[in-house]
């Protein structure tokens, strides 16, 4: 390894952070040498419309596994195979060169993409990416085509450096992450040995800002429920029934407002009793985060005012405390003017967010139990599960988590802060299935429009990406 170059911290234009000095990312001259090449590859895959959710596409969903087995291959990472399951292909590749006295690596992207309706709001075709203001706007640029690739990139760049990885790396980019991962736990059953690694890197995150670089250590897992109630065997004429016979929209609603307390909380018994504390760690850096409840509420729609459960900001709401969300309300007569009836049927869809050591498999009895308390007698009712995902936790003390810290601090020029995520996503199963701790270097920003019209990326924090997917595997290499 050749020594390395120091500049001070901070970012260019801004106040220096800290008073000491910060080793120059390895791969900088690799950056700017490479530079208009990764660019155009950058380009090149994200103008194949890889949408997992439409059949039509299915096609553009091969052509992108080919497209990104191909970026393996170039950069020197060996038995790539796409690797068939029962929806879109995901791409294998691994580099173990590094032997048995090092640590080995998973890396975990995906380069399916979401739909792009409605087409008609965007500034510039979703699949023909421009840079404008240094954004690379298109439908993938961030959610995950531009991290995944950052992640490749740096292999390539340290195999062009020194002919040799720091550790043994593998990396598995899947096709079916915007669609739920349908397959993919079964996928890393039958594949368990041949990914077996030490610990699992994921780039499909983001930061709090530029300024401000941060890690994620935990996702809410998710189950959800779709409720149907019954209360007769036809809509009733409201004249004549009103007043006497049980209209299901009413139950509903009563049903819907008793999930919450007065003070913001699950009314679902024990459905505290399993939340773990944060470390003191976790809970200094939730109060280090920066918060503006104005443009909050206007990336939200402008809506008036916040609510929760209270005792607790909205950044532990949105990340920290589990939740229940009314994802849904159905009854009765929705078309023009009015229809007078007592409504035979409702039901309503919800949605718990669940944190450590919370478990889909404790809810799902809890709520069944709840509902039965609350229905009134002779009321039907038919509960159905609609999805489950435990959640996911690397504690912040593990070693992997320093050497992290350490590579985004020498490319950010400061350490990052903790946060947590509030959705869900494969990364539970990732952790699980093959025993390792996940650790999380995406670079997205609040601003990228995910799942939206006119998806970014932000092209500074796709090279500092770059730089500091290379510092991470230097500092695994290390030890952790």
């Amino acid at each position: 390894m050749t020594g390395r170059i120091y500049r001070r911290a901070g970012l260019p234009g801004q106040a220096v952070h800290y008073g000491a000095e910060v080793p120059e990312a390895v791969l900088q001259p690799y950056l700017t040498a490479e530079r208009g090449r990764i660019t155009d590859t950058l380009f090149d895959w994200l103008r194949i419309p890889s949408i997992s959710a439409d059949p039509g596409h299915a096609g553009d969903l091969r052509a992108s596994a080919e497209f990104c087995a191909g970026l393996m291959r170039q950069a020197g990472m060996e038995a790539v195979e796409i690797i068939e399951t029962g929806g879109g292909p995901a791409v294998y590749g691994e580099w173990l060169g590094a032997g048995p006295g090092k640590p080995t690596v998973l890396v975990y992207g995906h380069h399916d993409v979401q739909p792009v309706d409605p087409l008609g709001e965007w500034a510039s075709p979703p699949f023909e990416p421009v840079v404008v203001d240094g954004e690379c706007r298109a439908r993938g640029s961030i959610d995950d085509k531009g991290q995944t690739l950052y992640q490749i990139e740096a292999a390539r760049g340290l195999l062009a450096r020194d002919n040799t990885l720091p550790v043994n790396l593998k990396i598995l980019v899947e096709g079916e992450e915007e669609v739920g991962s349908p397959n993919f736990e079964a996928l890393l059953d039958s594949e368990a040995e041949r990914l077996r690694c030490d610990v699992v890197v994921v780039s499909d995150t983001g930061m709090i800002s530029p300024e401000v670089p941060s890690t994620t250590v935990g996702m809410r897992g998710l189950v959800a429920f779709d409720v149907a109630i019954r209360t007769a065997s036809i809509d009733l004429h409201s004249g004549m029934w009103g007043g006497t016979v049980p209209n299901a929209a009413a139950v509903a609603a009563r049903l819907v407002a008793a999930l919450h307390d007065e003070q913001g909380r699950v009314t679902l018994p024990g459905f505290y009793d399993r939340v773990r504390a944060l470390s003191s760690r976790e809970q200094a850096s939730m109060h280090a985060q920066p918060f503006d409840e104005i443009a909050f509420r206007a990336a939200a729609g402008a809506v008036a005012y916040l609510e929760g459960e209270e005792g607790y900001t909205p950044l532990e709401r949105i990340g920290v405390r589990p939740t229940a969300e009314v994802v849904g309300l159905h009854s009765g007569y929705g078309g023009p003017g009015i229809k007078t009836i007592v409504p035979a049927t409702a039901g309503f869809k919800v949605a718990f967010r669940l944190v450590p050591d919370q478990q889909p498999s404790d809810v799902e009895p809890a709520f069944k139990a709840w509902l039965a308390d609350r229905l009134p007698a002779g009321v039907e009712v038919t509960v159905t599960r609609e999805g489950a995902v435990a959640p996911a936790l690397t504690p912040v003390e593990h070693p992997s988590m320093a050497a992290l810290c350490r590579a985004i601090e020498t490319v950010w020029g400061q350490a990052p802060l903790f946060t947590r995520e509030g959705g869900s996503g494969p990364e539970e199963a990732l952790g699980r299935v093959l025993g390792a701790p996940v650790l999380f270097l995406g670079v997205g920003l609040p601003g990228d429009r995910i799942h939206a019209p006119n998806e970014r990326m932000v092209m500074d924090q796709f090279w500092k990406g770059l730089l500091a997917a290379g510092e991470l595997l230097i500092e695994l290499g290390r030890g952790g």
